[in-house]
């Protein structure tokens, strides 16, 4: 829809539902929320990290929300609140709404007949409903999604086009599954026998709870013995990988290409950055933060940051580093020798 087709709200209408301070014109009205670069005058934007001062000085944006902290950084209308990007988030999911789910089955689509379906669902084509499936009111399911045995999905989710939900896994409500995910497929269940693997049949299920949102292309793996879990809140970025047996703790937000080996708990409000590897059988306590590309091969039993990323450096000088790296260990005996011998040295009389 183009911005002048769509209804405005002025910004006393806005700090009427959501909150906030208004200084300026309450007057302005707006369409759209946009960025502090690419926002015009029918825009709103937000401004909550001083390194983008200057694109606050120069926005085109018809209002901006900002902290208590920085009521003064701009003359433009704005409204002042707590959190801007909080804020922001509200008032772009109330401008922005998802389409209303149109009740119906298409032709194609593949339904058992002892699957359960409710009559506000939509089906899309292609789509192929196993026995015994269950699917909860005003639920999307679109094309080429495969829905297995005995699943059971909560009323209000989403589930875009060539989502995989293996047999009895439990989705909850207003789930929001990505394109391409894939939830319960077998886990790296193998055994060594006479020089060959032998597969582990994997019996658990995959359990997720309310308002969980996964991306495109991630998957999440079907329990060994006991169920994988995601509590509710957990959101999941494009293309990571959760193993068998894990449980991720309520509300905690991983970015993409993440892996977490199997058995690993996570606890609740953490934190995990882009392309981090988590070893298996582990435990990470609530409110951890994990830094992008972090390698956690042990457990982390203290709430906090970590990190074990190496900074970025010119390729030359990566290279001596790497060299002296090599020798820390022979580099610290003789430390710890000399040490010795300058006791020795202490402890004889002068």
């Amino acid at each position: 829809m183009e911005t002048s087709e769509r209804p405005t709200y002025s910004l006393a209408d806005i700090a009427e539902r959501f909150g906030g301070e208004i200084v300026g014109d309450a007057t302005v009205r707006i369409t759209q929320v946009a960025t502090l670069e690419t926002a015009n005058v029918q825009h709103v934007s937000f401004f909550s990290n001083p390194r983008y001062r200057r694109s606050l000085d120069q926005t085109n944006a018809g209002a901006v929300l900002v902290s208590r902290e920085a009521a003064d950084a701009t003359n433009r209308p704005r409204i002042v609140c707590d959190d801007p990007y909080a804020y922001f988030a509200r008032l772009s999911t109330f401008l922005n709404p998802t389409e209303a789910v149109v009740p119906g089955t298409h032709p194609s689509a593949s339904v058992d007949p002892t699957a359960s379906i409710d009559p506000s669902c939509s089906i899309g084509a292609l789509v192929a409903i196993g026995p015994g499936a269950i699917i909860g009111a005003r639920t999307l399911i679109q094309s080429g999604s495969s829905v297995g045995a005995k699943v059971r999905i909560g009323a209000d989710c989403r589930i875009y086009a060539n989502v995989s939900i293996y047999h009895d896994c439990v989705i909850g409500e207003r789930v929001i599954l990505h394109s391409g995910a894939v939830i319960g497929a077998d886990g790296f269940g193998i055994a060594m026998e006479n020089g060959r693997w032998k597969k582990i049949p994997q019996i658990g299920r995959v359990v997720i709870g309310n308002d969980v949102e996964v991306g495109a292309n991630t998957t999440i793996d079907r329990g060994a013995l006991d169920d994988t879990v995601l509590e509710e809140g957990v959101k999941l970025d494009n293309q990571i990988q959760i193993g068998h047996n894990c449980r991720i703790g309520a509300h905690t937000a991983i970015a993409g290409c993440v892996g977490i080996a199997g058995s690993t708990r996570v606890g609740r409000y953490c934190r995990i950055g882009g392309s981090a590897m988590i070893g298996g059988h582990l435990e990470i306590v609530d409110n951890v933060e994990i830094s992008g590309a972090t390698s956690v091969p042990k457990s982390l039993l203290k709430a906090g940051t970590y990190t074990s990323l190496v900074p970025i450096s010119l390729h030359q000088d990566w290279l001596k580093n790497a060299s002296h790296i090599r020798h820390l260990d022979s580099l610290a005996t003789r430390v710890k020798e000399l040490e010795a011998r300058l006791a020795d040295l202490e402890r004889k009389p002068t």
